[in-house]
């Protein structure tokens, strides 16, 4: 199935005004994170205390919010967590703090005096000491950093390292922006969202070397066109299966979104945000980055003749 047949769009000779956006984008998130001082982990890594509680009526999240606010815990996360059985849970996560109370007594006496006439019960009660969030802090940037330099080591041997290089500027990018966004609008960063972001790289990365491969097969079969015509004739021979695969991809984690509940709600927005992002990238930064570079060497080594 084509949604687009023979399109002849000039996605290069808009690439200034893409990359330019790109950059604002980038700028924007990154002034962000300087406000903020940095990205609002959550208790997986600034450690805490995370209270699952189940009432014996349902209760509002604003209403347990108010409790909390009575203890000064207002900045804590609460969520409620749906079951198959009905009785949804109520998760509480407290962000460490030097309190002189055990979180979980100072929750439970701030629900029970302000809900007197509704009982609950302590489900689980789970604690991360800033010591093991500062460890899991690492591990999350480690596994980064060591996926991006596998997909170079990866494309490199597969294309050439030109391609390579193009693919993880766009991979960066896709991150960056989605962090940025995530700053702005002050979400927090769980593992959750941690395992969003690698998936945002497969993901982006799986449709970077679709591009890819069809301009490699085009350098072969097109030899009297230039780099500039040969890029933009493999984006346009691909754009119905890069339109098909975002599009039931983006719906999928629409509904994901919309209906998973409070508790994925954070990790599906980032996908969100990295299948737009991501599908954007591979037209509009890796392939300009590889045109760039192709450019700029290639006078280098016509001079050098």
């Amino acid at each position: 199935m084509e949604f687009f047949k023979d399109t002849k769009i000039n996605f290069q000779g808009r690439r200034r005004v893409a990359l330019t956006v790109s950059a604002i984008l980038v700028v924007i998130g990154l002034v962000s994170l300087v406000i903020h001082g940095g990205p609002n982990y959550s208790i997986d890594f600034r450690g805490g205390t995370a209270i699952t509680l189940r009432f014996s009526n349902p209760i509002s999240e604003s209403e347990v919010r108010t409790a909390l606010n009575e203890i000064n815990l207002g900045d804590s996360e609460v969520k409620t967590i749906s079951h198959a059985s009905g009785h949804p849970d109520i998760l509480i996560r407290v962000k460490e703090a030097n309190l002189e109370t055990p979180a979980v007594q100072l929750v439970e006496g701030a629900l029970t005096e302000l809900f007197p006439d509704n009982p609950f019960d302590v489900r689980q009660v789970e604690q991360v000491g800033p010591k093991i969030g500062e460890e899991l802090k690492g591990k999350a940037v480690w596994a980064i950093v060591v996926a991006l330099i596998g997909i170079v080591i990866y494309i490199s041997w597969r294309f050439e390292f030109k391609f390579a290089m193009g693919a993880i500027v766009a991979l960066i990018h896709d991150v960056l922006i989605t962090l940025g966004v995530f700053s702005v609008l002050n979400f927090e960063i769980s593992l959750a969202i941690v395992a969003a972001f690698l998936t945002i790289v497969g993901y982006s990365l799986n449709d970077t070397i679709v591009v890819y491969d069809r301009i490699r097969e085009n350098v072969k079969k097109l030899r009297a066109s230039s780099y500039f015509d040969i890029i933009n004739t493999s984006i346009n021979e691909t754009l119905s299966r890069t339109v098909l695969t975002s599009g039931t991809t983006f719906v999928v984690v629409l509904v994901l979104y919309l209906f998973g509940g409070q508790v994925i709600h954070n990790f599906a927005f980032a996908l969100l945000v990295g299948v737009v992002v991501g599908t954007y990238s591979s037209i509009f930064i890796a392939s300009p980055i590889l045109l760039e570079w192709q450019q700029r060497t290639g006078t280098k080594r016509k001079k050098r003749r």
